[in-house]
C-alpha cells in the first residue's frame, strides 16, 4: 500500500508476521495502537494492530491471523511510544500475559506538560505539530475486510505522529525540569499487575456489599472470584455470567443443591446446567473461610471532622495542581487524602510513606501538605477584588502558629 509520507505494509500472513518481528526486534522504538471491539466479550477483541517504524508503518490483521505470539513475543523486547497505551496493553496482558519492556506514553507526558490529563491524539498532534487529523471512521466497523482507503487514513494517522509528539514532548519536560517526573510514571504500564484485579478484593466492585457482615463479604467473594474466571473462559462480559443483584441474592440465600438455585427466577436452566455445581462450590467455600480469613467490610464513614480535613486538603492540592500546571488527581487522588485523614502520620516521611508517593510527588506535595497539617502555613485568597482570584499557601509568623 502506499500512503502520503508513509510506507504502509499489510501484515496479513505469518510469513509476513515474522518478517515484522525481526524489523520490531531492529527498532529502537516502535508506536503501536490497536483497534478493537469490546461487546459481548470479557478480553476485547483485537480487530487491527497499528505499528509505526521510523520508515513506515505496518497493520497487523489478528483476524487473518491464526497465533499473534510470535508479534506479543517480539513486542516484549521492545520500546513502545504510543498515546493513551493503558487501554491497548490491558489486551495484551488479558489476552497473552506478556507486556513491552518500555513504553512512553505522550497522553502521560503531555500532563506533565501542561495538557491537562486526558488530552486527546487530536487535540495533542494540531497543537504540538500542527496538523488536524481526519477522524471520519470513529465509529468504524473494524471487522469488515479490506480495508477502504479512508480506513487506512484512519489507521496511519493514528501512529504517524507518534514520534514526532514524544520528541517534543520531551524537549518541553526537559525544559521545566519535569522529564524525570514524566519517565517515574510509566513502568507502571508496563507491569502485569496493574492491570491484575486484586482477587481478594473483587467483592468491593459489586453494588449492595456495604450492607453486608463479613461472612456473607467472604461468600460474596468467592462468587465474585467464580464468575471472573467464568468469564474469562468463555470471553464473555461479566455480567452475561451472573448480574450484580443475582450475586446479592445468592448470598441471602446461600444454596446447599443445585436445585435451591432455581428459587431465584434470574438463573435460568441453562446458568443452572453450566455453573451451578460451581457457584454451590463457591458459596460452601465461602462458608468455610477462617475468620482471620474473610474480606474487611468497607471502612466506615469518616466523620465530620475528619472529612472536612480531607477537603481542606483538596483545596491546598488543587492550589499545588494550578500552580504548577498539573492536574490535581496526578498529584493525590482523593483515596490517599482520606488515607492520611484516617490514619494521621506523625512526620513527613510518614505521609508521603501512607500513600506509596513516587520521589516527584514527595518533592511536590508533601512539605506544604505537613506544614498546612501542622498549622505552620495558611490557605489564602489573592486577586478576588481584582478579579484574578489565586489560591495560595504561605507560611504563617511565628506569633501566628497556634500552640499544640
Amino acid at each position: 500500500m502506499n500512503h502520503p509520507d508513509h510506507t504502509v505494509t499489510l501484515v496479513d500472513t505469518a510469513e509476513a508476521l515474522a518478517a515484522l518481528s525481526e524489523r520490531i526486534a531492529r527498532a529502537e522504538r516502535v508506536g503501536l495502537d490497536t483497534e478493537f471491539h469490546t461487546e459481548k466479550s470479557y478480553t476485547p477483541h483485537l480487530m487491527v494492530i497499528q505499528l509505526l517504524f521510523e520508515d513506515g508503518v505496518a497493520l497487523v490483521d489478528p483476524l487473518a491471523l491464526r497465533d499473534l505470539r510470535p508479534l506479543v513475543a517480539a513486542l516484549a523486547g521492545a520500546r513502545i511510544v504510543g498515546h493513551a497505551l493503558s487501554s491497548d496493553l490491558r489486551i495484551f496482558a488479558d489476552a497473552f500475559e506478556t507486556l513491552p519492556r518500555a513504553v512512553f506514553d505522550t497522553q502521560v507526558a503531555a500532563a506533565f506538560a501542561g495538557y491537562g490529563l486526558s488530552i486527546s491524539l487530536l487535540d495533542l498532534v494540531r497543537d504540538l505539530c500542527g496538523v488536524t487529523l481526519r477522524k471520519s471512521q470513529t465509529v468504524s466497523d473494524w471487522s469488515t475486510r479490506p480495508f477502504t482507503p479512508k480506513q487506512v487514513d484512519y489507521l496511519v494517522d493514528d501512529v504517524r505522529y507518534l514520534f514526532d509528539l514524544e520528541d517534543r514532548l520531551c524537549e518541553r519536560l526537559r525544559a521545566r525540569g519535569r522529564e524525570s517526573w514524566a519517565q517515574e510514571e510509566m513502568p507502571s504500564l508496563v507491569e502485569l499487575h496493574t492491570y491484575r484485579a486484586d482477587p481478594k478484593r473483587l467483592y468491593l466492585r459489586i453494588s449492595g456489599n456495604a450492607r453486608m457482615n463479613r461472612r456473607e463479604l467472604g461468600i460474596l467473594n468467592e462468587l465474585a472470584q467464580l464468575r471472573d474466571r467464568y468469564a474469562r473462559e468463555r470471553n464473555i462480559p461479566l455480567k452475561y455470567v451472573l448480574p450484580d443483584d443475582v450475586m446479592v441474592g445468592l448470598v441471602a440465600l446461600r444454596p446447599k443443591t443445585v436445585d435451591e438455585l432455581s428459587q431465584l427466577r434470574r438463573i435460568d436452566a441453562g446458568t443452572r446446567r453450566n455453573i451451578g455445581e460451581r457457584i454451590i462450590e463457591a458459596v460452601r467455600r465461602g462458608e468455610a473461610l477462617p475468620e482471620e480469613d474473610l474480606p474487611p467490610r468497607a471502612p466506615k464513614p469518616l466523620g465530620l471532622q475528619r472529612e472536612a480535613l480531607v477537603s481542606t486538603m483538596a483545596v491546598l492540592v488543587s492550589a499545588l495542581g494550578a500552580e504548577n500546571e498539573l492536574p490535581t488527581t496526578l498529584l493525590l487522588p482523593r483515596a490517599a487524602l482520606e488515607r492520611i485523614a484516617r490514619e494521621a502520620p506523625q512526620t513527613p516521611e510518614a505521609l508521603g510513606d501512607v500513600v506509596n508517593l513516587t520521589s516527584w510527588r514527595r518533592q511536590l506535595v508533601v512539605e506544604p501538605l505537613w506544614e498546612m497539617l501542622c498549622g505552620t502555613s495558611v490557605l489564602r485568597v489573592q486577586g478576588y477584588r481584582d478579579g484574578d482570584p489565586r489560591t495560595t499557601f504561605e507560611r504563617v509568623a511565628l506569633s501566628e502558629t497556634p500552640a499544640g
